[in-house]
């Protein structure tokens, strides 16, 4: 089976990318749409060039999309991309950000995807989902979400005894201060987000927006992803602006 993941550099979509290896699927392309507008519906806002980084470290070739983020456009940028009539290297040129150090080893897909599914970590979005799956019937192809409905608890639980590394890259989210900025969930963080979510209300795995995540080491990486940041605050909402960030081996 050849699959491409649609991957956000964020915990689901890593996660997503590794099930697909341990299936014994042939992961040809990660896929990554960058969204230049202020909102998205249906994909995560919030550095995800650093799927780029993970894709090196995967040795595969990353396809960067763009998009404005409006409704129904987005869908059809990325498409459009899939089927191969984008200009990868004018979207690279466009996103990436200037702290990011490019690998040498960074291979980016030109052409059309000859793949037999799409592989995203959608979780509970039947907008996300439903959207994703009428484009891959378009596209010829299958779709998979391998997280779909997963219990929340147990797949916050799975990242951290899996090793992956997941940092929390934005809050918006009652209960959720400042000091979440940046922090790494481990099993004293999950403990803590896990009474947060009980008494405010919100999900233990962000899926309604509550946090976003990016992914910088884990069990699919051959290599780690070192960055500095700074934090962006407006009094109840705020996220990591990535100064620098580079890909290192592990020692």
């Amino acid at each position: 089976m050849k699959v491409a993941v649609l991957s956000s550099g964020g915990k689901d979509s890593s996660y997503a990318a590794w099930w697909c290896e341990l299936q014994g699927w042939e992961v040809t392309c990660m896929v990554t749409v960058v969204v230049t507008g202020a909102d998205s519906l249906m994909f995560q806002l919030e550095n995800t060039p650093i799927a780029a980084l993970q894709a090196c470290s995967m040795g595969v070739p990353w396809l960067p999309v763009i998009t404005e983020g409006e409704e129904g456009a987005e869908i059809n940028d990325l498409e459009m991309a899939l089927s191969g009539i984008s200009s990868p290297h004018m979207v690279l040129e466009r996103i990436w950000p200037s702290g990011f150090l490019m690998p040498e080893e960074l291979a980016i897909h030109t052409n059309g995807i000859e793949i037999d599914a799409l592989v995203s970590g959608a979780l509970r979005s039947d907008f996300q989902k439903t959207r994703l799956e009428m484009m891959c019937e378009r596209l010829g192809v299958k779709s998979f979400s391998p997280l779909w409905h997963k219990d929340s608890r147990q797949h916050m639980r799975s990242l951290i005894d899996h090793g992956f590394g997941v940092v929390i890259t934005s809050v918006s989210s009652e209960g959720l201060s400042e000091e979440w900025l940046g922090r790494r969930v481990d099993n004293s963080t999950l403990k803590e987000l896990q009474s947060l979510s009980e008494k405010y209300r919100f999900n233990l795995d962000g899926e309604g927006g509550e946090f976003e995540t990016m992914v910088v080491s884990g069990p699919h990486m051959d290599g780690h992803i070192v960055f500095q940041h700074d934090v962006l605050w407006d009094g109840s909402r705020g996220s990591i602006k990535l100064d620098s960030c580079s890909l290192q081996p592990y020692r």
